[in-house]
């Protein structure tokens, strides 16, 4: 092989590795929750990395300065894996007129996900994209996501 070649396939390996940094560095963003002016909405987990089958805490924000409303009492919540497929949502939620489910700024909301998907089968290891879509006074839709991942 010639030193050329290696040269070329070092740097393909160092750009590659730092692209993929900076990816996860993105996905993996450990600010969850900061205060705004306006309408805003967080997603906060306890941590990012979970075992298989241990419980998972959600706790829905409204990060902004003005009151959120939603359709149900699921607060918009929904568990995707990263490629959009819809795994959880809390099932006993009701529906209702809109608005019936506000949430103040600085108010919460708290979910617990035991890693059991709606079809009832436990969920595999991997990425999960935790979801949460409300209103704003204007019915402006206000969205946030996070990540977690789930170990063996």
């Amino acid at each position: 092989m010639s030193s050329r070649t290696l040269i070329t396939f070092t740097a393909l390996g160092v750009i590659s590795g730092l692209l993929f940094g900076l990816y996860l560095i993105d996905v993996k963003t450990t600010h969850q929750l900061v205060f705004v002016d306006g309408p805003s909405i967080s997603i906060v987990t306890e941590k990012f990395d979970f075992k298989k089958g241990e419980d998972i805490t959600i706790r829905i924000i409204n990060s902004g300065t003005v009151p959120l409303t939603f359709s149900d009492s699921s607060y918009g919540l929904k568990i995707t894996g990263l490629s959009g497929m819809l795994m959880y949502t809390p099932n006993n939620y009701q529906e209702s007129d809109p608005g019936s489910y506000t949430l103040a700024p600085k108010e919460e909301i708290g979910f617990v996900w035991d890693q059991i998907k709606n079809d009832g089968d436990s969920t595999l290891e991997g990425l999960y994209k935790i979801y949460s879509k409300g209103l704003d006074p204007q019915n402006n839709k206000v969205e946030k996501s996070t990540t977690v991942t789930i170990w063996k």
